[in-house]
């Protein structure tokens, strides 16, 4: 199913089309083909977690490559790093050996609280400096390069000086970090700030990017939200086929964490990624919603009985 280019990014393969590692789909992969090339676990799912899920993943990763995603690093704060976290997540890389491990350029707190919540940063040199010296203390501690992803974004700085491809940009040469490109994310901070997808597509460092995440966001009217919860709209999938092109072809992912539907259902959607690069886009709307809390949450708090 491997798509597109073999061209390595940071020493980083091209994996094909991949999903998310989710509880709900457990016992349907301990019995069945995985189907895709590859998957994508929350971290914080599986840290200090040594119970059936860690039994899962180990069986799991035996067979397909693994890559782990994180919500927890907070790179933009200004808290010192969690060097706890750090620890158990590199305890975790030595056990599933991930292809490589990502987090987002946010903030999740600051004064030791955790707001679980991905919260965007100002856009300024400074900024971009702070962030550019614990990028590279993690990148120290991981021994590995970190892949950052662009976050979902509703409210921006005033006194920002950058726009975030340029943010981003600069970032990779101070750091020589990945970049995980969420062309959902584009489009959804696109909406809420009036800025062209497309143009911000067109100017981040192409050759930095190993990975592209795909999702379905919600309309909330006045916004747009990352919810995860629904088929990639049309609008998304135009935008993942040009950052292909761009690119010359990474690794995707198909995130849904709200509203999971079964297993052949995501395998089904994430597939649509090879009519796509053919120039056949499927016609889905942007979901709109009647309620405007829609939320959805990868960290899975309270883990679903186990079916071997």
């Amino acid at each position: 199913m491997t798509n597109t280019s073999n061209e390595k990014r940071l020493g980083l393969p091209n994996l094909g089309l991949g999903v998310g590692l989710r509880s709900k789909h457990y016992h349907h992969l301990l019995h069945n083909d995985p189907v895709v090339d590859w998957f994508e676990i929350i971290s914080e799912n599986y840290l200090n977690n040594f119970g059936y899920s860690r039994h899962v993943l180990e069986q799991i990763a035996a067979k397909s490559p693994i890559v782990m995603h994180g919500v927890s690093m907070s790179v933009g704060s200004t808290d010192p790093l969690n060097l706890t976290y750090m620890k158990q997540l590199k305890e975790l890389a030595e056990f599933v050996k991930p292809v490589w491990i990502s987090d987002h350029l946010c903030w999740t707190g600051v004064a030791h609280i955790n707001t679980h919540d991905l919260l965007p940063l100002p856009l300024t040199l400074e900024s971009l400096q702070h962030v550019a010296e614990r990028v590279n203390r993690i990148q120290d501690i991981l021994q590995r390069p970190l892949i950052l992803e662009n976050p979902s974004t509703y409210l921006q700085f005033q006194h920002s000086t950058l726009q975030e491809w340029e943010f981003l940009t600069e970032l990779v040469g101070k750091t020589g970090c990945g970049l995980l490109l969420d062309v959902n994310n584009v489009f959804v901070s696109g909406y809420n700030h009036n800025f062209d997808s497309e143009l911000y597509i067109r100017n981040i460092p192409h050759k930095a990017v190993v990975q592209i995440h795909l999702a379905g966001p919600t309309d909330c009217d006045a916004y747009y939200l990352d919810t995860h919860d629904q088929p990639v709209p049309t609008p998304v999938w135009q935008l993942y086929k040009l950052a292909q092109e761009l690119t010359g072809g990474v690794s995707t992912l198909l995130e849904w964490d709200a509203n999971i539907p079964e297993y052949p259902e995501l395998v089904a959607e994430v597939t649509k990624a090879r009519q796509v690069m053919q120039g056949i886009f499927p016609e889905v709307p942007v979901f709109r919603s009647p309620y405007a809390d829609a939320i959805s949450n990868p960290v899975e708090h309270t883990l679903q009985p186990a079916h071997a």
